[in-house]
């Protein structure tokens, strides 16, 4: 059934909070609900325009005044246009399109409309229709969004109307296509807290208590000499010498060799993390890989090394063809290996395309079990989450495992990250959730470039794969499984997929450490954790109770899993306005009550002891004998 606008609810693309415009909110068409104009960050309806070019045809253009410029965000283009949307047929509007984001305002209806759609969010821009096609609102543009989204726009067929718009968006939406930077680079924000610091990697090792007996750190990779998509700071076993991992680095695909990622303080088990053997066709060996696993496994002591192989078994097979492989039972004979079927990028990609199939524009309702079923991705979602649960078991019990795909930075981080998740409380809070993410995805090189397509315009790019987003997919699974669990809420899972497209941060930017350092990202651009922890109250689950030692086992069956409906059919207003969740609104109300109560507590205690202090009573009462009728239930 066609999915349109329920009657008395307008859409109205908003910020949903401070100056953060990507998310879609559906609200009450109540005059005294109606969101405010979004204070700019200036006065100037110009932005921060450091052009006088960019100044003066800014001046011809409208001021847009009900959405805030960010600083560095320059004006480009104004232009009539018609928006076909999906739940509320053609509506008349105008476009502002920056060097940041497409803007779209309605002019002709009671119902106002609006999109806030950054441009690091389209992946694909094509012509509709030609000069001489019939039918109503046929010629225009269709964009194609990395957010689940299509967009069309429709405009005037004579005189080649949408040319200077079709060149304008294109050319913005992929700068580095067009040897332009990203709008990171460009952007001038400002936040109290520097986000770079968010993540050390010695302080972190430290929390985890290493270096020790067992384990050392080492700075064999301090140029990037070792390995150019691994960070400086590496922990390997202690009786491993430098020159041992220089020689099992010949052996590994791309010298993305065995390093610890995560410390088990109680049992001393490690989670290791690497790329495939390159055994070949021919079964090559190699004495110095080899022993190396065995200082792996010597080093708390236990009889067999669990080595998880995230492919699946003919997958596996299959690389030995292009000179990977995997570790055979005769050459690794104190190792166990165990395959997880988790499929490749490729399989990802398809997946996540017939979802978006079915979830934009319209949800099929009579058939949407077998429709979802036939994307397989919860099928996927369950697999990654099996694979991080026995990670996660086989160190909670004891043992030591090594993590590890093909090249070892999409699936490997998948099931190390979230193994981290089940084991260690302190990534299940804001602050080391933002940790874990800069550690087993960012510093240890997951190819954010290459699998997002930052500013590029290859959109068919058989590299592109939404491994993250699924990542983040299994964290939600996790936290809707341990609703107390997790410091943080669902909205920061959704700002930290619609930043990990938009280019305004450069959190995201690159595919690996040794390319951010080379393009000076820490210095030129701001760290999307900056942005989060300006205002953390935000992104806090009110039903939180830190547990420190609690292991969680989500379960992983197709019966447990659900669709991740409040981010994939965000853009539906019908599908959204069932989502809001009224206990956890209300537990908000009362928490709010309870602080206000405290406050008055608190003034009342400070007016009293200030009226015993001026008191010559010699008898007067303590200030709690004064206030204990207040005493709330909370």
């Amino acid at each position: 059934t066609s999915c349109v606008i329920p009657s008395g609810v307008h859409l109205n693309l908003r910020a949903s909070h401070k100056n953060d415009m990507s998310l879609v909110e559906v609200e009450e068409a109540n005059p005294a609900m109606a969101s405010a104009p979004i204070a700019p960050y200036n006065s100037s309806p110009l932005g921060n325009s450091s052009s006088p070019n960019a100044s003066r045809e800014s001046l011809k253009m409208e001021p847009l005044a009900d959405v805030a410029m960010l600083p560095g965000e320059e004006r480009v283009i104004d232009k009539d246009i018609i928006y076909i949307c999906p739940f509320n047929a053609a509506v008349k509007g105008k476009v502002f399109i920056t060097n940041y984001r497409l803007y779209f305002k309605n002019t002709d209806s009671e119902t106002p409309v609006t999109l806030d759609v950054p441009l690091g969010v389209i992946s694909r821009v094509e012509k509709m229709g030609g000069a001489s096609s019939r039918g109503e609102n046929s010629y225009g543009l269709e964009i194609t969004c990395k957010d689940m989204r299509n967009l069309r726009f429709a405009l005037k067929q004579e005189g080649h109307s949408r040319r200077d718009i079709f060149e304008i968006i294109f050319k913005y939406a992929f700068p580095l296509s067009h040897g332009m930077q990203l709008f990171a680079f460009l952007s001038q924000e400002k936040y109290e807290e520097n986000g770079w610091n968010v993540y050390e990697a010695m302080e972190e090792y430290r929390r985890q208590v290493l270096p020790n007996s067992e384990w050392r750190v080492t700075f064999i990779n301090k140029n990037y000499e070792l390995c150019d998509t691994y960070p400086t700071i590496l922990v390997v076993p202690y009786k491993a010498t430098d020159e041992d991992l220089r020689r099992v680095a010949a052996f590994r695909s791309r010298c993305r060799i065995p390093v610890l990622s995560w410390f088990h303080k109680e049992n001393h088990a490690v989670i290791m993390r690497c790329s495939q053997p390159l055994v070949g066709m021919s079964g090559k060996r190699n004495k110095d890989d080899e022993r190396y696993l065995d200082l792996i496994r010597e080093a708390n002591g236990t009889t067999k090394l669990t080595i998880y192989d995230a492919r699946p078994n003919v997958n596996a097979v299959a690389n030995k063809a292009t000179g990977g492989g995997y570790e055979g039972d005769d050459a690794y004979q104190n190792a166990e290996l165990v395959f997880l079927d988790i499929h490749n990028i490729h399989v990802m990609r398809e997946s996540l395309k017939k979802l978006k199939d079915i979830v934009y524009p319209n949800v099929e309702e009579s058939h949407w079990l077998s429709s979802l079923e036939s994307t397989h991705w919860l099928e996927h979602i369950k697999l990654v989450l099996s694979g991080a649960i026995q990670v996660a078991d086989k160190v909670s019990s004891g043992s030591s495992v090594v993590v590890h795909c093909s090249d070892g930075w999409d699936r490997t981080a998948q099931l190390t990250s979230l193994a981290m998740l089940m084991l260690d409380s302190y990534y299940r809070t804001l602050r080391g959730f933002q940790v874990l993410l800069e550690k087993e995805w960012i510093s240890f090189g997951h190819k954010f470039a290459s699998r997002i397509g930052h500013g590029d315009k290859n959109h068919a790019d058989q590299d592109r794969s939404p491994i993250f987003l699924q990542f983040i997919d299994c964290v939600w699974q996790m936290t809707k499984q341990f609703p107390t669990a997790f410091e943080f809420n669902e909205r920061l899972l959704v700002v930290i997929l619609d930043h990990l497209y938009s280019c305004r941060f450069g959190t995201f930017l690159y595919n690996c450490e040794s390319a951010r350092e080379s393009n000076n990202v820490r210095g030129k651009t701001v760290s999307l954790w900056s942005f989060v922890n300006s205002d953390t109250s935000l992104y806090i689950n009110p039903f939180f109770t830190p547990e420190s030692s609690r292991v969680l086992y989500p379960v992983a069956s197709m019966r447990h899993l659900e669709l991740w409906v409040t981010y994939y059919i965000r853009w539906n207003p019908r599908i959204l306005h069932q989502q809001q969740s009224p206990v956890e609104q209300r537990y908000k109300e009362l928490l709010a009550l309870r602080d206000q109560y405290l406050k008055k507590l608190e003034e009342l205690q400070l007016s009293d002891s200030t009226h015993l202090t001026n008191s010559s009573t010699p008898n007067a009462a303590t200030p709690n004998q004064h206030i204990t009728h207040l005493q709330t239930p909370f």
